[in-house]
């Protein structure tokens, strides 16, 4: 499975680089997250439970990031295990640019699946995989400039919860509305 995608997320870049590397971050924003772990600075643990077509499971994944280049890039690395649901293993390239104070992301992954998950077919997986990120984005949006973004200046983080947006006020709708997303079969 490949998949792509580039969101428009209307913070500063160092504040989303900054954010995709909180484990507390993450687990507010990953849909049926239990738990994130930081293992060290580049591995990280995380429990989900989803469901994907007819298989409901508890995933456990061990994330690794590597090429780390703050605050522009990195890849993410996951073996992920659902005992009987199945397995998937992959990487993300995440890319983040300015873009006139708010911040361009785009990942592209490339992953493969086994057991029951690899039984369902392609297309139930790539259609949850791109559900998954687009929640995942919308929550990170509303994460963003909901609660990180009142951070002070004095943090080193620029304080950008003036609400303004050539989007609106309401920042969720950048990302819930308008991702660029592509999947290759």
């Amino acid at each position: 499975m490949e998949q792509t995608g580039e969101y428009r997320i209307d913070v500063p870049r160092d504040l989303v680089w900054r954010e995709l590397n909180d484990p507390d971050a993450l687990g507010k924003c990953i849909s049926g997250c239990q738990e994130v772990t930081r293992v060290d600075d580049e591995h990280f643990d995380v429990t989900v439970k989803a469901k994907i077509g007819p298989v409901s499971a508890t995933f456990q994944a061990a994330v690794a990031l590597a090429d780390i280049d703050p605050p522009n890039s990195y890849v993410i690395q996951g073996n992920i295990k659902g005992g009987a649901a199945g397995f998937a293993k992959g990487s993300a390239k995440v890319d983040l640019a300015d873009d006139a104070g708010a911040t361009i992301l785009r990942y592209a992954i490339n992953a493969s699946v086994g057991g029951k998950l690899a039984q369902i077919g392609s297309r139930l997986v790539d259609g949850a995989a791109r559900k998954m990120a687009n929640d995942f984005f919308a929550a990170f949006t509303a994460h963003l400039s909901d609660g990180a973004t009142s951070r002070t200046v004095n943090e080193g983080v620029i304080d950008a919860a003036d609400g303004s947006s050539e989007f609106g006020d309401d920042r969720s709708r950048v990302v819930a509305s308008g991702p660029k997303a592509n999947i290759d079969r």
